[in-house]
């Protein structure tokens, strides 16, 4: 219990203000550095959906470019973590403990985190390198080894995305389906804790190649079966849509009075709770991301930076938007209940069972699919720490992890997450206001190029 208080309260520091400031912070200095990178948006969804639809065109075209997978496959490995039971349950305890005025500070912390994102891919890029067995790994720790010549740094980072990606990608997602599967259909804990993990590890087994299929396919799948649901929720509370938007803003700028057990009363508690879960939500600024950035086949670090920006947007304004909208039109936010229940009601509400049925299918599905996209990152940390000999015990142990957190609560692994991700971002941060010259100077020189903005 002391050490459950302890976290609480660390997290909760950090929160409140250390993370808030340096995330916001670094995401403005980002915007101006890059002269509004966000503005080319709709180059960089162009870019991503033409890659997706040429398939494996796209991947001969670009077969003598350095890198393992082809730019959207790296893409769709880091939004096989990135959408995952954040863009649902997280959207639901967002709400719940900051009201809905938290959406708009999650759309807020998108608009910067596309900044972010593209200048930690960027980064990630021009200092990644090639492992003894052809891997091309980057993130932060390679950032530091490589541009900050602070290989120290670097390990401090490994240990902690390694530690992020056993909790926050692992047994917190494991334990929220779980949780959704018992609700919705009285599956026991113990039998999604077994299945999830024998596909887990079929999966993670299996090298990069076999990792980065999976979560192209179960991203393309399970992502537009969520939205299609969604969307029939909306359509059928169309007229409270507006309302539901006018709220947003209104209680994001100016606060709610609280509701039944709604606890979010303030400006501060929407920031705090929009901002948190919209990091959970898309990753920006957590440094996680751009280790499955960094396997790309890129011609310019710039290129894949175009795709971390999509990232962002795919995760923020549509899965995480759906979402909140869902909860909001159909008026559950205001029963005082909180993460996956709100989630459950707020589908079952026109839909009965198969409502339930969707949110429960999709939170198990994006929990599996996220465990794929953090095994890479922590496969990637420990590649830092201990060189390629330390990925086999890495596996193993997030296999058991993954079985063990399918038997836990998601409650206090959530705020565990919020305090691990939390030092991430400081941590990762610090190398990006130390190297946004180079941000910069990249953006500057890709951008002056003619091909620049072929799609």
């Amino acid at each position: 219990m002391a050490f459950e208080n302890f976290i609480y309260a660390l997290g909760n520091e950090l929160w409140s203000k250390w993370v808030l400031i340096a995330l916001l912070g670094t995401g403005i200095i980002v915007l101006f550095a890059t002269s509004g990178i966000q503005k080319y948006l709709g180059l960089a969804l162009k870019k991503t959906f033409k890659s997706y639809f040429k398939g494996t065109k796209a991947e001969k075209d670009q077969k003598e470019v350095a890198g393992n997978i082809s730019l959207v496959k790296a893409l769709f490995t880091a939004l096989s973590s990135s959408i995952g039971v954040g863009n649902v349950v997280g959207v639901g305890t967002a709400i719940a403990m900051g009201g809905p005025g938290a959406v708009l500070w999650m759309w807020i912390s998108g608009l910067l985190g596309m900044g972010l994102k593209y200048a930690e891919v960027v980064l990630s890029l021009v200092y990644r390198q090639q492992d003894e067995n052809g891997i091309y790994r980057g993130g932060p720790m390679y950032v530091y080894k490589n541009g900050l010549h602070a290989k120290w740094a670097g390990y401090i980072f490994a240990i902690i995305i390694s530690v992020v990606s056993l909790i926050s990608l692992n047994m917190v997602q494991i334990g929220s389906a779980a949780s959704s599967l018992k609700t919705a259909f009285n599956i026991p804990p113990i039998v999604t804790g077994i299945i999830a993990t024998i596909i887990v590890a079929l999966v993670i087994l299996g090298g990069l190649d076999r990792l980065s299929k999976a979560a192209y396919a179960s991203v393309s799948v399970m992502t537009t079966f969520f939205v299609a649901g969604g969307l029939i929720v909306l359509i059928l509370n169309i007229t409270k849509i507006p309302g539901a938007i006018a709220l947003i803003f209104k209680s994001g700028l100016t606060g709610q009075a609280a509701v039944g057990g709604f606890a979010g009363s303030t400006i501060m508690a929407a920031t705090r709770y929009g901002v948190a879960r919209g990091l959970l939500a898309n990753e920006a600024g957590c440094g996680s991301a751009p280790m499955a950035h960094s396997t790309a086949k890129a011609k310019h670090p710039c290129e894949q930076g175009l795709y971390g920006i999509s990232e962002v947007f795919i995760v923020s304004y549509i899965v995480c938007t759906f979402t909140a909208l869902v909860i909001l039109v159909t008026g559950v936010w205001k029963t005082g209940e909180d993460g996956v229940t709100l989630v459950v009601h707020a589908f079952s509400k026109n839909l009965g069972f198969v409502g339930e049925a969707i949110v429960a299918i999709t939170i198990a599905s994006f929990a599996v699919k996220t465990i794929f996209g953090g095994s890479w990152y922590g496969q990637t940390g420990m590649a830092y720490v201990a060189g390629t000999k330390g990925i086999l015990p890495y596996k193993i142990v997030s296999l058991i992890l993954c079985f063990i957190g399918s038997l836990l609560g998601s409650d206090f692994l959530f705020a565990l997450t919020d305090t691990a991700n939390g030092f991430a971002v400081l941590v990762n941060l610090v190398s990006v206001l130390l190297l946004i010259k180079v941000v910069r100077a990249q953006t500057k020189e890709y951008f002056s190029r003619e091909d620049a903005k072929i799609v």
